[in-house]
Parts: structure tokens; C-alpha cells; sequence
């Protein structure tokens, strides 16, 4: 019994002090030992909700273009989500810095994320002189029509809605213009449970 306790205890300061030191690179590393089938599978469908100003591009404009890319996001936050989309994801349009913001169609993510070219194009409004082609800081994803909504679902309709309190776009202080979206909260609002 004597030893054991002492074998225990050992195994214990193994695994809080020396284990924590090697976890993130066997987590970083992990599909390495994964079979190819497995590093290959398409990861679980997402959801995100994109703000655009109706003037600038509406959904009739990308129903009409039918695929366009989402050029100018200039938030670090709103950068990094769009590095994890995927194509296939779901996107709630939504129509913001207008008399009746809301939902107003269902769109889709239709590449994988790329270096967002106007940030390297002096003449566009979203040049950023602080990137170059070898160190681009801003991505785009392309985005294609799905559907406009019949009706839109209205900010306030949201705020209202007991099942959607939970939605970034309806905390306080939410102004990011790509944010992820729970599916039931996708659901719920695309009329699609």
C-alpha cells in the first residue's frame, strides 16, 4: 500500500507538470496519425449571419450576380470567422444601416477562404498600405444566392423572440458585421426546423 500511494503520486506530478508542456503539440499533431480518409472529411456544416448595407449590395443585387465575393471586412474578429467557413455553410443576409434592418435572404459560402484583393488595390476604399501579397491580413469568402425571404425577419421580430436570445447579433454591443450562428437559431429564422 506504502508503494502504491507512492506510484500514484508520481503518476500525478507527471501528468500536471510534465504532460501539460507536450499537450499542445500532440493536439496540434494529432491527424498526422490519423488515417487520410479521416484528415479529408468535411467538417460539420456552420452558420453565420453577414451584414451589408442594402445600398451598397443587397440581396436582389446577389440574386441577380448569383455569386459574389465578400470583399472589405476590416474587424479582426470578423476576419478570423471568415477563415472558418467553409463552402456549403449557411448564410443569414441581413440588411443593416437601413430603415428596417433584418434578415432578408439565405445565402452560402461558396469557396474557401482567400487573400481579400482590394486590400492590396490603392484605388479601392478598402486598401490597407500595411499588407503585401506575401503577408495579406485580410480574407474573403465568395458567397452565391440561395433565397430571398418572402418576408424579412425584422431585428425587432428577433429581439422579440424568446428563441433567439441567445444570438450574438442580439447582445449588447453586437456590431461585427460576420458573426456565427447556432443551427436552431438558423433554423428558426429560415423557417426550416
Amino acid at each position: 500500500m506504502k508503494y502504491g500511494n507512492r506510484a500514484r503520486n508520481l503518476l500525478t506530478i507527471l501528468i500536471s507538470r510534465i504532460f501539460p508542456f507536450f499537450l499542445p503539440s500532440l493536439l496540434r499533431n494529432w491527424t498526422i496519425y490519423l488515417p487520410s480518409t479521416f484528415r479529408e472529411m468535411k467538417t460539420e456544416k456552420k452558420y453565420w449571419l453577414m451584414k451589408t448595407e442594402p445600398e451598397s449590395y443587397s440581396i436582389d443585387t446577389l440574386k441577380q450576380d448569383k455569386k459574389t465575393p465578400w470583399t472589405g471586412v476590416r474587424n479582426f474578429q470578423a476576419r478570423n470567422y471568415i477563415r472558418q467557413m467553409q463552402p456549403g455553410d449557411g448564410v443569414l443576409f441581413y440588411h443593416s444601416s437601413c430603415k428596417v434592418p433584418g434578415v432578408y435572404g439565405i445565402a452560402k459560402v461558396a469557396s474557401k477562404p482567400y487573400p481579400d484583393p482590394t486590400q492590396f488595390d490603392p484605388q479601392s476604399h478598402y486598401y490597407d498600405p500595411k499588407t503585401t501579397k506575401e503577408k495579406p491580413m485580410w480574407d474573403v469568402v465568395d458567397v452565391s444566392f440561395v433565397k430571398k425571404l418572402q418576408e424579412p425577419v425584422t431585428l425587432s421580430d428577433m429581439r422579440t423572440e424568446s428563441k433567439l436570445r441567445a444570438m450574438i447579433l442580439l447582445q449588447p454591443g453586437s456590431r461585427l458585421s460576420v458573426t456565427p450562428v447556432a443551427p436552431e437559431h438558423f433554423a428558426f429564422i429560415t423557417g426550416s426546423k
